[in-house]
């Protein structure tokens, strides 16, 4: 699945995730620019990976992002929209209009922002690959986490028209939906919702593995291997698929 040459941003490629998918791509011979809010994580990159800090949902800072790729490398071959935040952990009715704002902002209008500015730059090429991070929060839904889960419900929507609008280009389009993902932002997700739940730490952890068939969480490198894939040639005609790398969700909200 290598490709010489090929050129990859991922946003929010300074961990977790993105991180993963960043060393995936590099190690497969894909030249490397990721983007990150923290100044400290983009001054300190691995040798021949570059980065931007950029807000990944303020159009003006994408903008400059795209015009700097675009005057860099003349081009791009594969968008990773990956930056998001979880949003709050609550009962719908104890969402504040600001927490929902703020988390479909970042998740859904992210991933709409790249989108929009990768788009021109591989029509002029007729090829390209654009993976969008969604979870299986979009392909289920989840209680006391509605922002979380219509942003990823809605990233699915928007790749889907990618894939309709983007075909007849040779641009290929997916979704990848990580199931729970071992990792610091999982642990904070885990924390409020046990607060929220009533629960301890460890039975929301052991519920969401038992909801699994392969009763375990994943790691972000399984996300990344998925990521090269569908960013390489082996994957030239898989497009607008919902591919989840979950251990097979059977229930998304086990009581246990």
């Amino acid at each position: 699945m290598s490709a010489a040459a090929k050129r990859v941003l991922i946003t929010a490629g300074g961990s977790g995730i993105g991180r993963a998918m960043a060393e995936g791509f590099s190690a497969a011979g894909f030249e490397v620019w990721i983007t990150d809010l923290n100044p400290d994580t983009v001054a300190n990159l691995p040798e021949g990976w570059r980065g931007t800090v950029t807000n990944a949902a303020d159009e003006a800072s994408v903008k400059a992002l795209f015009a700097e790729i675009t005057a860099t490398w003349g081009g791009l071959d594969v968008l990773c929209a990956n930056a998001g935040i979880a949003g709050p952990t609550a009962l719908v009715e104890d969402v504040a209009l600001a927490d929902w704002r703020a988390c479909v902002s970042v998740n859904l209008e992210g991933a709409f922002l790249a989108a929009k500015y990768a788009t021109p730059l591989m029509k002029s090429a007729k090829s390209g690959s654009i993976i969008v991070t969604s979870s299986t929060a979009g392909q289920y839904g989840y209680p006391n986490r509605a922002p979380y889960a219509a942003a990823k419900w809605a990233m699915i929507g928007l790749t889907k028209t990618l894939a309709m609008e983007l075909g007849p280009f040779g641009i290929r389009a997916n979704v990848i939906c990580p199931g729970a993902v071992e990792g610091p932002r999982m642990e904070g997700v885990l924390q409020r919702e046990a607060e929220a739940k009533g629960m301890s730490r460890d039975q929301v952890y052991a519920g969401y593995a038992v909801g699994t068939s392969m009763r375990s969480f994943v790691e972000a490198r399984d996300i990344a291997n998925m990521a090269v894939f569908l960013g390489s040639d082996a994957a030239r005609l898989v497009s607008g698929q919902v591919i989840a790398v979950d251990g097979h969700t059977e229930n998304p909200d086990p009581k246990v």
